[in-house]
């Protein structure tokens, strides 16, 4: 008689993820998780308590639909920090002062996270922490566990990032006085210039050094890596990105393909979208949007709506409350002054809107971005071509991928980065806004609808991508086979 295999099944691959408490950072990650949990993964997402709260939906819909996601809240006090107790996501923050004290408070996450871990009937198969949280990484390296980092840009923009690191341009350009001269970024397969305001890196400013180089350390150490892209829109980049870096490059995206924002528009509010939207033309409509962390002055946004009414096209214009709750009671009146103006070819929301169900709906042709990477992807994702206003940090290489690279964008023509909160050095008006946007809709230019058609065209390849059998579907699918693990208590 044979005898009796010993040999244990595989257990259910867990990974752990641990996103930035930044809209930005957070959502991504929890696409990512209900991805890994879609293919059978158990995934948990651990976050600040406001997030959390936030996420509740997230973790409802995930019990309706017997998906193993769950969302962990750990204690965080922003207050040894010096914040105030609400400070528990970057859209809290008030003033830019306040976010290196922010990053260094969520560092206090690390005993939470660790505990969280160690209660854990068996160890995780994987952590996946957000490349600023240095915290988490230290945890997983701690209790031997296999870590990968989440990069949130472009790949395009992480290859920079490296490669500026690895060869010391930002140290070579911190030592020059020049603000303006351009620098060749070393290592890359096309030729990519930057100046010293802005050079890739996250924790370039001034007091953040010590910051950037944990997140740095943590980045060279880990097994490996996640990115929101797919093969077909970043090819060249992934492969040397992964060359560089000597780790396996997973790209996974577009991540927000797997989440629809379906749920989102059939509340009031947005069922009022839906039907603005459905009573325009096909294509005819810019959407305007820069994202949940950067605010704009009242001056600011000025410039924005008339050039948005100078340009003449229909258009759908996103103003945080931030903005509004900052503002004088005159630029409240202009608001309402100027909504009742462009009532026949415009709509204002105020506070949160469904940007990915806005960029899918029929009647989008272009969008107005700040081109953070998720905007940026997004738009792609649903084959909309964008004019591009790029404000600080990976934006601008961002562009760069966008208007050079990949031939979807038309720049508004920024070339210096501004503060994220209450800036005052803005150089863009209404002149600039309403010629890109111009640009960007102009229905029968020859440039325009090569755009329009390269941005229909990477749509299609991004469906295809996460599409069973596209190279996001397999990449997730051997990711989860890596990780899988027999289990060990």
């Amino acid at each position: 008689m044979a005898a009796e295999s010993t040999a244990q099944a595989p257990a259910q691959p867990h990974f752990v993820l641990a996103p930035l408490a930044a809209h930005g950072h957070v959502i991504p990650m929890v696409d990512l998780a209900g991805l890994l949990a879609a293919h059978g993964a158990r995934a948990s997402l651990v976050t600040t308590p406001l997030n959390a709260t936030r996420l509740r939906g997230v973790a409802d819909k995930a019990a309706r639909e017997k998906l193993p996601l769950e969302i962990v809240e750990l204690p965080f006090s922003p207050a040894v920090a010096g914040l105030p107790s609400d400070c528990q996501n970057a859209d809290k923050l008030s003033e830019d002062a306040q976010f290196t004290p922010f990053v260094k408070a969520m560092r206090g996450l690390d005993a939470p996270f660790e505990a969280y871990v160690r209660a854990l009937e068996r160890r995780p198969s994987c952590i996946i922490f957000d490349w600023c949280n240095t915290w988490a990484a230290g945890v997983a390296r701690s209790l031997g566990i296999p870590r990968l980092f989440f990069h949130g840009p472009s790949c395009f923009y992480s290859l920079c990032d490296l490669n500026a690191v690895v060869h010391g341009l930002y140290e070579q350009i911190v030592a020059d006085d020049e603000q303006d001269m351009n620098y060749v970024v070393p290592g890359m397969p096309v030729r990519v210039t930057v100046t010293k305001g802005t050079v890739p890196g996250f924790y370039n400013a001034p007091g953040c050094e010590a910051l950037r180089d944990e997140a740095i350390e943590a980045m060279l150490a880990a097994d490996g890596v996640v990115v929101n892209t797919f093969l077909d829109l970043e090819a060249q980049f992934v492969a040397c990105y992964e060359a560089a870096l000597g780790k396996p490059v997973w790209t996974l995206g577009p991540l927000c393909l797997h989440n629809r924002d379906d749920e989102a528009m059939a509340s009031t509010d947005q069922r009022a979208i839906t039907a603005w939207l459905d009573k325009q033309a096909t294509g005819s409509v810019v959407y305007v949007g820069f994202g949940s962390v950067l605010r704009k002055l009242p001056k600011h946004l000025f410039e924005v709506g008339h050039g948005l009414e100078d340009s003449g096209k229909p258009f759908l214009w996103v103003v945080k409350e931030s903005e509004l709750a900052s503002s004088r009671p005159e630029m409240q009146e202009w608001l309402d002054e100027f909504m009742a103006r462009t009532a026949t070819r415009g709509l204002v929301v105020r506070g949160w809107a469904p940007q990915v169900a806005i960029l899918s709906h029929r009647a989008v042709g272009g969008f107005l971005t700040h081109c953070g990477w998720n905007s940026l992807l997004e738009a792609i994702a649903h084959g909309v071509p964008v004019a591009t206003w790029p404000h600080f940090s990976d934006q601008f290489a961002n562009e760069q991928l966008a208007v050079d690279m990949l031939g979807v964008g038309v720049p508004i023509g920024v070339t210096a980065p501004v503060s994220v909160l209450n800036d005052e050095s803005m150089t863009v008006d209404r002149g600039d806004v309403a010629r890109a946007v111009s640009a960007l809709m102009d229905g029968g230019g020859e440039e325009a609808g090569e755009r329009r058609r390269k941005a229909k065209e990477y749509g299609g390849k991004a469906r295809r991508a996460m599409a069973k059998g596209g190279s996001s579907y397999e990449n997730v699918t051997q990711l989860i086979a890596r990780f899988t693990q027999t289990g060990e208590e």
